[in-house]
């Protein structure tokens, strides 16, 4: 009798625990073999597991986010293929990748090299190959409004020549009214400009658009198999777009 209810017993903790009994029959001081219970009990009434939750949305978080990362990929190198210039040859991109190797300082370092020994707003930076040696060539209108060009070693950074630009044409004072109009207001300079297309390539040369009705820094980027690309960044909020003018 004793035996019955200690079997009953521990079926029922094991009703109640959710789980599988073991019940061991005791008699006295003689111990009896083990003996399972054939009573099973599920989780809960539907099977389901309790981590499981049909409204759980990490899942599908998850997914959105690797669309959106997939359509931003697409979306760059459907970028980088506009920006491209199909035009060039393969004379073309040797040149244009023994240009870019020359530029160990780039083109945002090069420009407040040439700041620091002249004041005043950049304007434009071209890696120019003057002969025997390349420069930066860095245009800096001053606060008084006159023009320097700056030359920056691209190798040190350092200053290498400085003069002022002569109103040769007469027609300076208008580019520099529109070349004002053009940046006021603008929170993006040359130097950011520059650093932006950095992450397009080798930056080979950056020049304010000031006659177009998209205000924007024009920026020229070179690769390293030499293929060059245009790009324009926005002098409001830094994003840099292919330059489709040519397409």
């Amino acid at each position: 009798m004793k035996r019955n209810v200690v079997i009953a017993t521990i079926a029922a903790a094991a009703l109640i625990g959710g789980g599988t009994a073991t019940a061991l029959a005791v008699s006295g001081d003689e111990e009896a073999p083990a003996k399972k219970s054939n009573v099973q009990v599920s989780n809960d009434d539907t099977g389901r597991d309790d981590d499981t939750d049909v409204n759980d949305t990490d899942d599908n978080d998850a997914d959105d986010n690797d669309a959106d990362d997939k359509a931003e990929d697409k979306a760059d190198a459907a970028e980088d293929r506009a920006a491209k210039d199909n035009g060039e040859d393969a004379e073309d991109k040797a040149e244009n990748a023994a240009d870019a190797k020359v530029a160990q300082v780039d083109a945002a370092d090069a420009i407040k090299a040439a700041l620091k020994n002249t004041k005043g707003t950049a304007v434009s930076a071209d890696l120019d190959d003057e002969g025997t040696k390349h420069v930066w060539d860095v245009d800096i209108l001053t606060n008084g409004g006159a023009w320097h060009s700056v030359q920056v070693d691209p190798a040190t950074g350092k200053v290498v020549g400085s003069h002022v630009d002569r109103d040769e044409d007469g027609d300076d004072a208008a580019e520099t009214a529109q070349i004002r109009a053009a940046l006021k207001g603008s929170s993006v300079t040359a130097a950011e400009a520059a650093e932006a297309g950095a992450a397009k390539g080798t930056v080979t040369s950056v020049d304010l658009d000031e006659e177009s009705t998209d205000k924007a820094w024009e920026v020229d980027t070179t690769a390293a198999n030499g293929t060059g690309s245009d790009w324009r960044v926005n002098p409001d909020s830094g994003k840099i777009t292919a330059d489709r003018s040519n397409d």
